[in-house]
């Protein structure tokens, strides 16, 4: 609203008040046309979403948005995607993880592509355990102090080690823990400073597998055995909002050398939680292949 006069004020002083109320609904947009704010959705405690979404922040701020990063657990996440309330997420496993969900939801939220066609889910076993496969644990559930170390009970990995791998390899005798992938990184940290065994139910790509001696147990049965691919998802609204962003998103790839290097300065390298400064110089390290992000 322009700004009134002196003489406009003392002549109509009542209109002035009355429009002083009126704001404005434009919503603010970037060059390209695009919405500027954008809510982008992160699963707790999943690494790989937290990188990746760190860097499109980095990359989507950088060109003019205002990318606001908001973290929960999964069900929220999609419930929140269903309907709006989120604009993005970029870390739904396909086609097992994430099937229940994707089953309740999948009509709500939009499919905007794959980044990453080299994931699985897995249990791992410090590097020097007498064991190689599942198939193993159960007879020597004793040496891993009967405890199968799990993450976030209402993860996508936990459903499956309730309905498919306990119970195809005999393992009701160990307690599956389930608290957080924290807590989890927790336990793996103590087992391996103490040269105890553990198991620990895990994913690639992780972090953790350049930073701890550990092993993927085999899995005769195929429990585990889909290749999961990792896609972004956006609300129903989102590719008109943000079409330019969409295309961007959509075209993402990223192998998981790349992603184990941007996963090994943000939480191996490093101690903080600030990662915007790391992630600019990951960035600034990386710029052939982030300027082709969005070229």
């Amino acid at each position: 609203m322009k700004t009134r006069t002196k003489s406009l004020i003392a002549v109509g002083a009542v209109s002035l008040l009355a429009l002083s109320g009126c704001a404005s609904t434009e919503t603010a947009a970037v060059s390209n046309g695009d919405k500027a704010d954008m809510s982008l959705a992160v699963f707790n405690g999943w690494d790989e979403g937290i990188v990746v979404s760190e860097l499109w922040k980095a990359i989507l701020d950088e060109k003019g948005y205002n990318v606001e990063l908001e973290y929960a657990a999964e069900a929220p996440v999609y419930s929140g995607l269903s309907t709006g309330s989120y604009d993005l997420s970029m870390d739904i496993w396909l086609p097992d993880t994430h099937a229940s969900y994707l089953e309740e939801y999948g009509d709500d939220i939009v499919d905007l592509g794959a980044w990453n066609t080299e994931s699985k889910l897995t249990v791992a076993v410090n590097a020097d355990a007498p064991i190689d496969s599942l198939a193993e644990l159960a007879d020597n559930a004793d040496l891993f102090s009967n405890k199968i170390i799990g993450i976030e009970p209402g993860s996508g990995l936990n459903q499956a080690m309730e309905e498919r791998v306990i119970p195809t390899y005999g393992l009701e005798g160990l307690e599956n823990v389930t608290s957080s992938t924290a807590g989890m990184l927790s336990e793996l940290t103590s087992a391996t400073d103490n040269g105890d065994n553990i198991v620990v139910t895990l994913w690639e790509p992780h972090w953790a597998y350049g930073a701890f001696p550990i092993k993927n147990l085999e899995d005769p049965e195929g429990t585990l055995e889909n290749i999961e691919s990792i896609h972004s998802y956006g609300s129903t609204d989102f590719t008109t909002d943000f079409p330019q962003a969409a295309e961007w998103i959509g075209n993402f790839e990223m192998d998981l050398d790349t992603l184990y290097s941007l996963e090994e300065v943000m939480f191996v390298d490093y101690d903080g939680q600030d990662y915007a400064p790391i992630v600019a110089q990951w960035i600034e390290d990386n710029q052939e292949y982030v300027d082709g992000l969005t070229s």
